[in-house]
């Protein structure tokens, strides 16, 4: 489950570094979106990485820290929340790339960066399934109690 925490905060972290990595071509709202998701590509080729490790060395078998917890519902359901919202995103934009747009130079190049993130996207909402369905799980498994009392004879 940790292994998915860090993939998780990658994810979420490349949004971060959009800002640093934008390059718009056009005026239009399809050129932002297609500019913020190559930003957010980039973004989480660069931190998906980096947190991998940074998770793996902090949670070590031959660290002296205890393990962190497993993660919770938040972090599962803002993961679910920003993959959704990606792969919507991607999607627009594959569809827009797809047409004939204006203004964009590499067409074939432009769509594989939003296929990219399409496949971010996917990989992010199941990533916050897969944390969801763990800390249900987990919950489910330390609530146990016995439906029938004992009986002693």
């Amino acid at each position: 489950m940790l292994f998915f925490r860090f993939l998780a905060i990658g994810l979420l972290s490349g949004a971060a570094v959009v800002p640093f990595l934008w390059d718009q071509r056009g005026d239009e709202f399809e050129h932002l979106r297609l500019a913020a998701l190559m930003g957010l590509d980039f973004g989480q080729f660069l931190t998906v990485p980096i947190t991998l490790v940074v998770g793996a060395w902090k949670s070590g078998s031959w660290s002296e820290r205890p393990r962190p917890a497993p993660p919770g519902f938040v972090l599962g359901g803002i993961t679910v929340a920003f993959g959704a919202l990606v792969l919507a995103q991607a999607m627009a934009s594959s569809r827009w790339l797809n047409g004939r747009p204006s203004g964009v130079g590499d067409p074939d190049g432009e769509y594989i960066m939003a296929a990219l993130a399409e496949l971010s996207g996917v990989v992010t909402l199941l990533v916050g399934i897969l944390i969801l369905i763990g800390r249900g799980v987990a919950i489910a498994c330390s609530r146990k109690v016995d439906v029938l009392p004992h009986v002693s004879r």
